[in-house]
């Protein structure tokens, strides 16, 4: 009688390869990230004047982190509280608003072929290699004779314009929605709003989160564009404001207000970082898109 054949061994997965010297190097890299951040929150639990007797990564003699919070949100009227506001209108106005833009802009350059496509392209990677401090005295002289200085619209509308997210979204939008998709759409009558909203957009998903991401952290990082704009400190953001506050703890005049200075700082990045974390798998699966074909 013919022998069964026999059972091949389960080949066993492959070790990822170690690199020491790579592995230094990122070790490095995460110490340099999370140093600043750590002498934040170690320093934002001290007084003012452990901030200027004890190190800087060593814990003060007393623990007052919830009582620089309460200082720090009713300091000067709650004035930060105001600036904290004032930013969330700017990030929600602003990035939502260079969002929206961007993925309807991307999606159109993407899907519909018009004269001057081309040129388009060179205009939009042209913006994208011009800094935005470059940019900055021209769109200050263009607002202030325009009358919008001192006015939310002077942070607002350069907000709006977001050339990396138009030419992220152009580029993702060109594998994640399949032309065939859209024809067949048409085919069946759809409009092509009914099917942007109906069809492309679901496909476009990661790729708008991606985009709303980085335009989050632009806009609630933005200090240079607020500080050249405005001079009233009622519409600050807290990047100018913390600013200040800092100028007037460190100025020849010194006000005891740099253990609010610090805990002012740290309170600013959390919703950044939630917004990260929250956001983070949908930015991965963002990025990758389109590198995997089948």
């Amino acid at each position: 009688m013919p022998t069964a054949p026999a059972k091949r061994p389960a080949a066993t997965p492959a070790k990822p390869r170690r690199n020491a010297v790579l592995t230094v190097v990122m070790a490095l890299f995460v110490i340099y990230a999370f140093v600043p951040l750590v002498w934040l929150i170690i320093n934002a639990t001290k007084t003012q004047q452990d901030l200027l007797s004890t190190f800087g990564l060593g814990f003060g003699h007393h623990f007052v982190l919830f009582q620089n919070i309460a200082e720090t949100f009713t300091y000067k009227d709650g004035i930060f509280l105001h600036w904290l506001g004032n930013t969330l209108l700017y990030v929600v106005v602003g990035a939502g608003g260079a969002t929206l833009l961007a993925t309807l802009g991307g999606y159109g350059l993407a899907k519909f072929a018009f004269p001057g496509r081309r040129a388009v392209f060179g205009v939009v990677l042209g913006a994208i290699a011009v800094p935005g401090t470059a940019l900055a005295v021209p769109t200050f002289l263009l607002f202030s004779h325009l009358g919008l200085t001192n006015t939310p619209w002077a942070v607002i509308l350069p907000s709006l314009i977001s050339p990396f997210g138009l030419y992220l979204i152009w580029t993702f939008a060109i594998d994640a929605v399949p032309t065939e998709l859209l024809e067949a759409a048409r085919v069946d009558g759809s409009s092509e709003l009914r099917t942007f909203f109906t069809v492309s957009l679901r496909l476009l998903a990661p790729g708008i989160v991606t985009v709303l991401l980085f335009a989050i952290v632009a806009t609630w990082n933005n200090y240079f564009l607020p500080l050249i704009m405005l001079s009233d400190p009622k519409w600050y953001p807290l990047t100018v404001g913390l600013s200040q506050w800092s100028a007037q703890a460190t100025g020849v005049a010194a006000q005891p207000i740099y253990n609010l200075v610090i805990t002012g700082s740290l309170i600013t990045i959390i919703p950044i970082v939630i917004a990260f974390l929250f956001l983070q798998r949908y930015w991965q699966s963002g990025l990758a898109a389109g590198s995997v074909k089948a």
